[in-house]
């Protein structure tokens, strides 16, 4: 028997009227459904050999980061807009479901990114791991915020920005896409560190190796807050820190066949020849 755990975006009606169309679709067939979340708020997949997130892109960074202690693999089904990270539509469901159940689908792991924050204490205030990107923004409308870079250690420029985002390779076609930086193929492992409207001379974005370590330190005199897979975090005031560093585990996305990525950016964004 395969136990399937559903994580539906809550807002939408249609995605617990799909949850429940594929609980009783699985039960004919002697297998089992539960909802991933709780009615006191908290996410629960204990047991689950597949958790289905029901929503867009955003649902499914949220199910990602549920399933990834675990090593759950997810299946994005599409009730959004975009939906670039999700694999089926509504009506397709089942037909995933049986492929799972068969064995002929596929587990793409996906590198995600470890966030720490350290305060001006030098105590850990929050840890998160992100499968898109962490953004460091200001909080002060029409005022930049300053951000002192360091890569293993080594100082490397201070930024005067409205942001900093650090992207995943997967996240690269999110913010990081609307902030200007480069679309890096998701199998590749890398950090991409791009400014959100800089001003200074230096606006390029940056592409480090995994292994590298960054840290972003919150200069005076104005504050920021941490971003991370769209999920503001914490605040940070001038004398934090925000560490990143490539995730422990990778983010487990069930695919179906040989999946294209040029051909879905190619389709997800309306590119066309000229």
């Amino acid at each position: 028997m395969t136990l399937v755990a559903f994580y539906a975006r809550p807002d939408r009606a249609e995605a617990a009227v799909l949850a429940q169309r594929a609980t009783e679709w699985l039960a004919e067939r002697g297998h089992q459904a539960i909802s991933a979340q709780r009615p006191d708020g908290t996410v629960s997949i204990d047991g689950a050999d597949l958790l289905v997130s029901l929503g867009g892109d955003g649902t499914l960074l949220r199910a990602v980061e549920s399933a990834l202690t675990m090593g759950v693999p997810v299946l994005g089904v599409n009730i959004g807009r975009l939906g670039f990270l999700t694999q089926v539509e509504p009506a397709g469901l089942e037909v995933a479901l049986e492929s799972f159940l068969a064995g002929t689908h596929q587990v793409e792991e996906r590198m995600t990114l470890h966030v720490t924050v350290v305060g001006p204490d030098g105590e850990i205030r929050a840890e998160r791991t992100a499968l898109n990107e962490a953004t460091v923004e200001k909080t002060v409308p029409g005022h930049t915020v300053r951000i002192a870079a360091a890569i293993d250690g080594r100082p490397f420029v201070t930024y005067a920005a409205d942001g900093l985002l650090v992207a995943t390779p997967t996240g690269s076609t999110a913010y990081n896409l609307s902030a200007r930086g480069p679309v890096l193929s998701p199998h590749l492992r890398a950090i991409v560190v791009t400014p959100v409207s800089p001003h200074m001379l230096f606006d390029r974005p940056l592409v480090l190796d995994p292994t590298e370590q960054l840290e972003l330190g919150i200069l005076e005199p104005r504050p920021a807050v941490l971003v991370v897979d769209g999920a503001t975090v914490t605040s940070l005031e001038p004398g934090s820190s925000v560490r990143c560093r490539e995730g422990d585990r990778p983010a487990r996305l069930v695919t179906f066949g040989h999946s294209n990525f040029h051909a879905i950016l190619r389709a997800k964004f309306h590119l066309a020849d000229r």
